[in-house]
């Protein structure tokens, strides 16, 4: 790194335009070199002063790399994470296609998962325990959570499992993800008024990944991106996928076969256990849905 170069945190992005927090707590609006910039929230970075800005010298390695998708595309959005946290509820319904599309893209990236199961104040609540139930069988942590009813006791579930960690924090809409971010971070609008004012661009902010410190030692934080990411799976090949999800991977019986996709083949110890209950029939049929997906992906 030369003498006019910085090291610094990626806080915000948008198009060519990031922002960086540098060692010193100040942020400073960067801009990439090229026509586009793949820098996501997270990212560690060089820079080097430009005036009151700056310009983006370089990358630091990742640890690790989400990607979220459309139709068309897939594009990486959060980097260099501890953790996600994934919100439900029983109120409105959750997707287990979302969510086994989060965990599976969590776990080729080698990142934890918690299940945060919000709204238990509510009658819903044991039919959803009960959809969630094979998660917290295949290892995955499952916290309840009534944020709205039972702050303080769900900021005292929350904080122990948050401190000292970069989490990622995802939630269809209606699962309490608005309320999450203020009840742990009641100065988040001040923070997104700093993004806003750097950018330069409100009306971006409210698209826009954003990073926030869960105190003011920085030693946490809480990444929030808008509504709930289809998560982009480009990065998993199609064989590797019933390895990415534990229920199957660990199924009691080993298929006849060393590359079965447990679809067809015959003797497959996967089919075997869904059909004695081992592993959920949801969970398989959402296995056969993405599997799909990726021998017919279109990157």
């Amino acid at each position: 790194m030369s003498d006019t170069e910085h090291t610094g945190l990626v806080v915000a992005a948008h198009g060519r335009h990031v922002i960086v927090e540098t060692t010193e707590a100040r942020r400073v609006l960067c801009h990439s070199r090229g026509k586009k910039s793949e820098l996501v929230v997270g990212d560690r970075v060089r820079w080097s002063p430009a005036g009151d800005e700056g310009v983006i010298a370089g990358l630091e390695p990742r640890r690790n790399l989400l990607f979220r998708s459309d139709e068309w595309r897939s594009k990486s959005f959060a980097a260099n994470l501890d953790q996600l946290l994934v919100l439900v509820a029983g109120e409105p319904v959750f997707g287990e296609s979302q969510l086994t599309r989060a965990l599976v893209a969590a776990a080729e990236a080698g990142i934890p998962t918690l299940i945060g199961l919000n709204k238990i104040d509510l009658p819903a609540t044991d039919a959803a325990r009960a959809r969630l139930a094979p998660y917290g069988r295949m290892g995955v942590k499952v916290i309840e959570l009534a944020l709205k009813a039972q702050p303080d006791r769900s900021h005292d579930t929350l904080l122990p499992l948050l401190t000292g960690k970069t989490t990622l924090v995802l939630g269809p809409s209606g699962m309490g993800k608005s309320t999450l971010i203020n009840l742990l971070l009641p100065h988040a609008a001040v923070q997104v008024g700093e993004i806003s004012k750097a950018l330069n661009a409100g009306r971006h902010t409210t698209t826009t990944t954003k990073w926030y410190w869960l105190d003011d030692a920085r030693s946490g934080a809480l990444i929030d991106s808008p509504g709930f990411q289809e998560f982009g799976l480009r990065q998993v090949p199609a064989d590797r996928l019933a390895s990415l999800m534990p229920d199957l991977a660990a199924a009691p019986e080993p298929c006849r076969f060393y590359n079965c996709t447990h679809r067809s083949e015959p003797g497959c110890g996967v089919r075997a256990a869904v059909e004695r209950g081992e592993i959920a029939a949801t969970r398989y049929r959402i296995y056969l849905e993405l599997f799909e997906e990726l021998t017919q992906k279109r990157w």
